[in-house]
């Protein structure tokens, strides 16, 4: 199954290819409209992802990269590395033996420096003294990846706890108890967005006098989560024009950090 040419660093094997093509098949594998394997045109996305390089400088030995951009448009409007993650975060759990669904998360947002591409999405995040684009994410204790929620970077982390709680509430199935959160979710305002969910918000507060970095308990899962992502150099800014895009990457990065863990035992679940 293997492409004549010389494989690239971030290529699928064949067991992950196997195991994750179902989700990215919007027509049949053999469509009489396919002019290019469909495996070629995801290795491609994976590459531009990784590495972060402009569409136009797409190596020659993949599809063009007008077809690769279009296909992958597609693919992030219909939610199919989002689909993929959320499966493959119970898979993960259950490796881990904990239960398929978790009934804690952790929220916390990043801020991406603006770029042209970013448009009137950039706002000035005065906590981070960055302009650009804010990534709100929800995970569970293990890191993975439960919901993300992209805002300009001006707008406030505690102003996006309903939409959180809410998005991880329907990913679980109303399984989330807790949320776990830093000062920034401070406030009635926040609580009271959690409670309309059956979620009980947690802030976690440094200690009084402490100076410097502090690692807080449960509050490094999170940020970790955005290291991963951050290994992604297209996600190193906010390069997207659009913020499907964004988030499509974000789910995409995500979605290859779960199937690495995953990698030992996926010959068996393809």
């Amino acid at each position: 199954m293997l492409s004549e040419r010389k494989p690239y660093k971030s290529d699928l094997d064949d067991e992950t290819y196997l195991f994750i093509l179902p989700y990215f098949l919007l027509a049949p594998e053999d469509a009489h409209q396919r002019v290019y394997p469909i495996r070629e045109v995801l290795n491609a996305a994976l590459w531009i992802g990784r590495t972060g390089s402009q569409w136009e400088y797409l190596p020659h030995d993949f599809p063009p990269y007008k077809i690769v951009h279009q296909q992958l448009m597609r693919w992030f409007e219909r939610g199919c590395f989002e689909n993929l993650v959320h499966d493959l975060h119970s898979l993960v759990r259950e490796d881990a033996l904990k239960e398929g669904v978790p009934t804690v998360a952790i929220v916390d947002s990043r801020t991406l420096q603006s770029t042209p591409e970013s448009g009137g999405r950039a706002g000035y995040d005065g906590g981070k003294r960055r302009k650009g684009s804010k990534i709100h994410a929800a995970v569970d204790t293990m890191g993975n990846v439960m919901t993300l929620l992209v805002t300009p970077g001006n707008e406030q982390d505690r102003e996006q706890v309903y939409d959180l709680c809410r998005e991880v509430q329907q990913v679980t199935g109303d399984h989330i108890d807790v949320v776990i959160a830093d000062q920034g979710y401070t406030g009635e305002q926040p609580q009271i967005d959690a409670s309309l969910n059956d979620v009980e918000l947690v802030v976690v507060k440094r200690p009084t006098g402490a100076t410097g970095f502090v690692l807080l308990p449960l509050r490094w899962v999170v940020e970790r989560t955005f290291a991963w992502t951050a290994r992604f150099r297209r996600l190193s800014r906010d390069l997207e024009r659009l913020q499907s895009s964004l988030l499509g990457f974000h789910w995409l990065a995500v979605s290859v950090t779960l199937l690495n863990k995953l990698k030992p035992i996926l010959g068996s679940l393809a």
